[in-house]
């Protein structure tokens, strides 16, 4: 095994200052409170302090001690530079003869968006991000154009914070028009003429919990913007003031509002309005869609029906259509049933007809439907895998992103009136790896209380079992989001030294619909550890690894995962990854816009919930004298949804606890003062992320680098 270097390694002392607080009853004592740093200010909670910058230094430091002196870190890094340089391009946006995309390419840090007229144009570059910020920490989140094209509305932001500012762009001339609407601005719905648009954002920037929705009128000033829909205030709801809040969606004709509000992460209330009524009097007249069900809607208006994609009364989806006039639930027909076997995705329009992206058995295909049901054909796609379509009202020309674990990601042009015709590749980006020598295939195993779980397993092709193998286990398991299949450069290195990437999908996610999510939250989260803990002992039963050779890698609410994972069973892994986490559950929702996540988790201020989060809080499930594995904790500075405190009081409390040795099994921690959540970070950022964590695995498991592997053989 490669171990960490042996020379002397100090790593830095952290003050103990207990803060005992009561919970129903219950005492409960946190040794590092103070590393949360400043609270005095609601909205700045945890506000870093000199004494939290300079122990975050520290740890920092230490951090880059033990990682820049592992073996073969080097050579890691030549290997993955090209892996990582591997290019990447969207599907395109299309308004009438002109087609707006990003592409990245090479070594260029943050995606460019170009445009093209005509599907096999020429490439035009609109907005380069090095030419707004050469330090490359500055990216466009999303694009929005007129529906002639003629302007784009694109929005920004810098370092990972995520608080991105709308600006307006003359397509033809690439002249930025003087308006700026900041406040965590979302992608626009615009008027048909172009004459102005719908836009989300919140109120005040520093408060996450301030949402609104807002019509601007091109050539007035957005602070006059009429307000249309905002996020209610504690005195008149305290639970829906934290929660996501409002959104809005204008119809392409511009006929019809649909507003909605989210419940919790599983229901949201929707109501429609006439927009018409509203440009000629001013007057929002909301009227009720569904409010009070459980489930979740999205939708649009076209022809003057409203097509709804629920789960209200189909827990795997529906699609449902009802008169915009009157759009009450009673009154709602079913065009596309919910079905047994696969979960409705995503739904997208295009000109009579409706494609619907299902998840069968957690991979991706897509079935065309005319606008009342009847069944045209499925799209014809390369092989097994993840898949997302990007359709136009106005055409039947659509746009598949094709992507599995060996088949990197590629964009389709198709037909929607004859989905089952070949696709014809608009975009593929060179990769410098052999996907043919890596296969997928699916296993079915039992988690603890019988539920069969799905769980995907990545290897070279020809792999024999010898129950040495090592093995990277990862996982996520939350707000109905689904770990479906994702073509990687960086793994393949990975997998020519023998290796397994092995994904579960968990209860929690959606990959089998909301009750499969609702199996998975607040007093049955216990089961998403439960699935991932089966996943490793399954690999260990079915003889594909051990312990010794075992990692496990998550972020956000992954982070979670792999947090309660170490501290349920620390003898089941050598290494983790716990990437921009949540760890403390008993005082998460303090931070940030953490309360949007009560609804998943629920809170201590509850008793019952406090019982079920003081169980699983891996911050609080840490026991002095444990030999845990090593583990690399990762936090963002500038992250506005999960708080760097978590990664920070972990990285304390496993480093005080550990019986394990320092030099064998390290605590480390690194938190980015130049990221956030992770979104936008740059190429140089990326990379080297990616090669601490890929050396940090390899020392511990006895992966072999190149480098070493030369040495030998010299």
């Amino acid at each position: 095994m490669i171990a960490v270097p042996t020379r002397a390694l100090t790593v830095p002392s952290t003050r103990v200052d207990p803060v005992s607080e009561i919970f129903h009853g219950n005492e409960v004592v946190d040794p590092y409170r103070w590393l949360e740093g400043d609270l005095t200010n609601a909205h700045a909670m945890g506000r870093v302090t000199p004494e939290v910058a300079a122990w975050t230094d520290a740890q920092n430091a230490h951090t880059r001690d033990v990682l820049d002196h592992l073996p073969g870190r080097a050579d890691l890094e030549d290997v993955m530079r090209p892996l990582m340089q591997v290019g990447a391009v969207t599907a395109p946006a299309m308004r009438g003869d002109r087609y707006f995309f990003s592409k990245r390419e090479g070594d260029q840090n943050q995606p460019v968006i170009y445009w093209r007229v005509g599907a096999g144009g020429a490439d035009r570059v609109l907005i380069d991000p090095a030419a707004i910020d050469a330090s490359g920490l500055t990216t466009v989140e999303w694009i929005s154009p007129s529906p002639d094209g003629a302007i784009l509305a694109y929005g920004t932001s810098r370092a990972g914070d995520e608080n991105t500012t709308l600006r307006l762009l003359e397509v033809d001339a690439g002249l930025v028009r003087p308006l700026e609407i900041p406040g965590r601005t979302q992608a626009p719905d615009w008027l048909p003429d172009g004459s102005g648009f719908v836009y989300r954002n919140l109120t005040n920037v520093a408060d996450p919990y301030s949402g609104q929705v807002r019509f601007h009128r091109i050539g007035t000033d957005p602070a006059a913007d009429p307000l249309l829909f905002r996020q209610l205030t504690a005195d008149e709801d305290p639970v829906l003031a934290t929660t996501w809040g409002p959104f809005a969606t204008l119809s392409r004709d511009g006929r019809w509002l649909l507003l909605g509000y989210w419940v919790d992460t599983a229901s949201t209330d929707i109501w429609l309005v006439d927009f018409d009524r509203f440009l000629r009097t001013g007057s929002v007249d909301k009227v009720v869609v569904t409010v009070g069900a459980e489930g979740r809607s999205v939708g649009t208006v076209i022809d003057g029906s409203l097509y709804l994609h629920t789960t209200v009364g189909a827990p795997r989806g529906r699609i449902v259509a009802v008169d915009a006039r009157s759009p009450a639930r009673d009154e709602w027909r079913d065009v596309v049933p919910e079905r047994d076997d696969a979960v409705i995705e995503a739904v997208t329009f295009g000109r009579g007809r409706i494609a619907v992206t299902y998840l069968e058995n957690a991979a991706g295909v897509v079935d065309v439907v005319d606008v009342d049901g009847q069944m045209i054909g499925r799209v014809a796609q390369p092989g097994l895998g993840s898949v997302a379509l990007a359709a136009e009202e106005d055409r039947t020309e659509a746009y598949l992103t094709f992507t599995s674990f060996n088949q990197p990601t590629s964009i389709y042009r198709v037909d929607l009136a004859a989905p089952s015709a070949a696709p014809v590749l608009w975009a593929l980006p060179e990769v410098p790896v052999d996907p043919s020598t890596v296969e997928v295939h699916q296993v079915w195993y039992d988690s603890k209380d019988g539920t069969r779980i799905s769980m995907f397993l990545v290897h070279r092709q020809g792999l024999e079992k010898t129950g040495d193998a090592p093995v990277l286990l990862t996982g996520y398991g939350g707000f109905n989001i689904s770990y479906t299949p994702a073509f990687s450069a960086t793994l393949f290195p990975w997998f020519d030294r023998g290796g397994i990437f092995a994904v579960p999908n968990l209860r929690g996610g959606g990959e089998y619909g909301e009750a499969w999510h609702q199996a998975g939250m607040r007093d049955r989260k216990q089961n998403v550890f439960d699935d991932f803990l089966a996943a490793a002992e399954w690999l260990i039963a079915e003889d594909y690894t051990r312990p010794a050779r075992l990692a496990i890698a998550g972020g956000s609410n992954g982070g979670l995962l792999t947090g309660a994972a170490l501290t349920m069973r620390p003898d089941l892994f050598r290494a983790a990854i716990v990437a921009v986490p949540l760890l403390d559950m008993l005082r998460y929702q303090h931070f940030l816009m953490a309360r949007y996540w009560v609804p998943e988790y629920g809170s201590s201020e509850d008793a019952a919930a406090f019982a079920v989060l003081r169980a699983y809080s891996p911050y609080h499930r840490v026991v002095d004298g444990i030999r845990y594995p090593a583990v690399l904790l990762t936090a963002g500075e500038n992250d506005t949804r999960v708080h760097a405190s978590h990664a920070r009081k972990m990285a304390a409390r496993l480093q005080a606890a550990t019986s394990s040795s320092p030099a064998d099994r390290p605590v480390l921690l690194w938190v980015d003062r130049e990221a956030g959540h992770g979104q936008g970070k740059p190429l140089n950022l990326r990379l080297r992320d990616a090669v601490d964590q890929r050396i940090f695995l390899m020392s511990q498991l006895g992966v072999e680098s190149r480098e070493s592997e030369e040495s030998k053989g010299s």
